[in-house]
């Protein structure tokens, strides 16, 4: 294994709540997909996120779900929770922007690794080009295109590369090869390994890492070295880049027809059963009704108790109870058992209430769930356990 690098290198909703804290999970507009969260936030909002991280060198760790994610994180759990625990999760992949759009998720379009990339390269209105640090690869490639980023003015200036060669997680997890990267005073860490072994990486080394933003952006380094050619804008459009990526790279069609075929199971035996449990609870409650949240804050547990429809119109409702019930650092109860009707948008909620507890060692329970939200919950990929 070998590295290069340039010399560069009932009291409801009024109850006091404390300031929510600039990008916390809970602020985010996050929708759960098969147990993944799905950041609905275009591309402004993502450069927005990178350059306040820059600025703060406050750690942003992204990641950009799509079809071989959604289908790994159905078997391999950690890969899942690499993801959970991301700070911004955009599409990539137009399946998944059609499913997300079933599910009744309101995204327009991808905000792909490659896109993301091309975007901050071509930022004319950032004060100071971003510094970048290129880490994988196949041999040469990050070479070719730091030097093919720092030829021409732009928003992205690379100060640094490593190549680990072919390896385990843990074997490029050495400590000299954290030390070279940290030393580069980059702000931005551009992963392209395989999808696992990248988000693997990154979660593994999340601690030890000091530069502020990192991503697994797979193919966007061979994009930008010229080893790939990326596909023509009209069929990424039209959700055939697939074809052309295997025109490019013949080996991955195994890749894509294994996630095409596991798709498919997962579309009849989760998303339409989803799709079609909430319209049947939607249905059923009236169209004014509102979200009411009653706490009860215990000696070890706060109890929230939820009555009406919990979904995306009532979401701006609960957060500052869930957030005021998380800063209390205690276990928290959710009980659905007036809980008419759930969606996406609630179920990614619940996702981030339980992230941001399990990080303060706390946890969340959901109780009351009627058989019908249970399946929801089941279709959703939001374990109730």
């Amino acid at each position: 294994m070998g590295g290069q690098s340039t010399g560069r290198g009932r009291p409801e909703v009024d109850a006091v709540t404390p300031e929510p804290a600039a990008h916390d999970d809970l602020s985010r507009d996050v929708y759960c997909v098969l147990g993944v969260p799905i950041d609905v936030i275009g591309m402004r909002g993502v450069l927005g996120r990178i350059r306040d991280a820059a600025r703060c060198k406050t750690r942003l760790l992204i990641s950009t779900p799509n079809l071989n994610f959604l289908v790994a994180s159905q078997w391999d759990r950690s890969f899942r929770q690499s993801l959970i625990l991301s700070d911004l999760c955009t599409v990539d992949g137009m399946p998944v922007v059609w499913i997300a759009r079933l599910i009744g998720i309101p995204i327009k379009s991808r905000t792909a690794g490659a896109d993301i990339f091309d975007a901050l390269k071509s930022d004319a209105g950032s004060a100071n080009a971003l510094k970048l640090f290129l880490f994988g690869g196949p041999q040469g490639a990050a070479e070719r295109a730091a030097r093919t980023l720092n030829s021409e003015p732009g928003g992205l200036r690379c100060v640094g590369w490593s190549n680990p060669g072919y390896c385990s997680a843990e074997e490029m997890s050495r400590d000299d090869i954290i030390e070279e990267i940290n030393a580069s005073g980059a702000d931005f860490l551009v992963a392209s390994l395989s999808s696992q072994k990248g988000q693997s990486w990154l979660l593994r080394n999340h601690d030890r890492l000091a530069i502020p933003i990192r991503a697994h952006l797979g193919a966007a380094l061979n994009f930008q070295a010229g080893t790939v050619r990326r596909a023509p804008s009209v069929l990424r459009s039209l959700g055939l880049e697939w074809m052309w990526r295997i025109k490019e790279e013949p080996y991955l069609w195994r890749r894509y027809w294994n996630d095409g075929t596991a798709m498919l199971g997962l579309l009849f035996t989760h998303v339409m059963p989803f799709v079609l449990c909430t319209w049947w609870m939607r249905r059923t409650h009236e169209r004014g009704e509102a979200l009411t949240i009653t706490q009860d804050h215990g000696a070890r547990v706060v109890t929230l108790s939820l009555s009406g429809p919990a979904d995306a119109r009532h979401v701006d409702r609960a957060i500052p109870v869930f957030r005021a019930a998380a800063a209390a650092r205690k276990r928290v109860t959710v009980d659905f058992s007036n809980v008419c009707a759930i969606d996406a948008r609630f179920l990614g909620l619940l996702l981030m209430l339980r992230k941001q507890l399990e990080a303060q060692g706390c946890v969340a329970s959901f109780v009351g769930v009627s058989p019908l939200m249970a399946r929801i919950f089941r279709f959703g990929g939001l374990d109730l356990s």
